[in-house]
């Protein structure tokens, strides 16, 4: 059976699509822009964006009682590679259990809004 979620915790979807999907015993978020969903602005620059990202993720996860730790799969778009490094110590900081999850990033030519960066994951329920 498939659940929408939706939670005023993360900025609400732009366009015709759900923050986030349950289905069985899977949660797929949809890619969350840095945006602080109080006051509708980006994070400062591409690690105040990230962080606001994560923290958004988290707020959608724990909607159906889930944690970082459950994250299975990340996949983080960015605008500029050379921001790799610096997206990695934030990131570092909300996934880092002793199972990490797999992850793609990918440099992309523009995101919504004009953002730096997005992220979206996939979460496994125990």
């Amino acid at each position: 059976m498939k659940n929408v979620i939706s939670t005023e915790k993360a900025p609400g979807a732009i366009g015709p699509y759900s923050q986030a999907v349950e289905i069985d015993n899977l949660v797929y978020t949809s890619g969350q822009l840095g945006i602080d969903p109080a006051t509708g602005a980006f994070g400062e620059g591409v690690q105040g964006q990230t962080a606001q990202a994560l923290e958004n993720v988290k707020a959608i996860l724990e909607t159906r009682g889930l944690t970082m730790d459950d994250i299975i799969k990340t996949t983080v778009f960015i605008k500029d590679m050379n921001d790799f490094g610096k997206i990695n110590e934030v990131y570092a900081k909300y996934i880092c259990g002793d199972i990490l999850p797999a992850r793609s990033c990918v440099e992309v030519a523009r995101l919504p809004k004009d953002g730096l960066v997005e992220i979206e994951v996939i979460a496994l329920k125990k």
